[in-house]
């Protein structure tokens, strides 16, 4: 005998979507989305020759802390190079024109960000201005197929002899 009823349909209702809620805030908490739109800042520009996986809306880290976040990246069409759009926070004010930026990832395969790190030029880099100082992202596949496929940490094929002539250590003694 089933139990059917308004209060029943209500329930499996609400549960569903509070299931649905729940996934919501997990795909958006798994792909670094924020959920502000707009707000204050100023934007910065760095170019790499390499950006890996760094994606739109990555964070911009200083110290470990996050100051801002990745806002495009685009493509220039002159240099081949990838221009870097970085939304920085308000608070973060009077970067060095010196300060250098590099892609680095979080653990062996965590998340790519971008890390600043100031240096010590008593000029300022101002909104719109460039990161002149960059650091592309390291390929790990690409880093182990060189290591793989160069004969590994012996650094390539043996040495041949000179010409057939013999090393000093290895001359028979008359």
């Amino acid at each position: 005998m089933a139990i059917r009823g308004p209060r029943l349909e209500f329930s499996v209702g609400a549960f569903l979507l509070l299931a649905l809620a729940s996934l919501m805030v997990l795909a958006v908490a798994s792909t670094n989305q924020r959920w502000s739109w707009g707000g204050e800042g100023y934007e910065l520009k760095a170019r790499f020759s390499q950006v890996g996986q760094l994606r739109k809306q990555a964070p911009v880290k200083i110290g470990g802390v996050t100051v801002g976040q990745v806002a495009s990246i685009e493509l220039d069409p002159v240099k081949f190079e990838s221009i870097v759009t970085l939304r920085m926070d308000s608070k973060v004010k009077d970067l060095p024109a010196d300060t250098s930026a590099g892609i680095f990832t979080s653990g062996l395969l965590g998340e790519s960000y971008i890390g600043l790190q100031p240096g010590g030029d008593p000029d300022v880099l101002k909104p719109g201005e460039e990161i002149v100082f960059t650091q592309p992202a390291v390929d790990l596949l690409q880093l182990v197929g060189k290591y793989m496929f160069s004969g590994g940490a012996g650094g390539g094929a043996a040495q041949k002899p000179n010409d057939g002539e013999q090393s000093p250590a290895t001359e028979p003694q008359p």
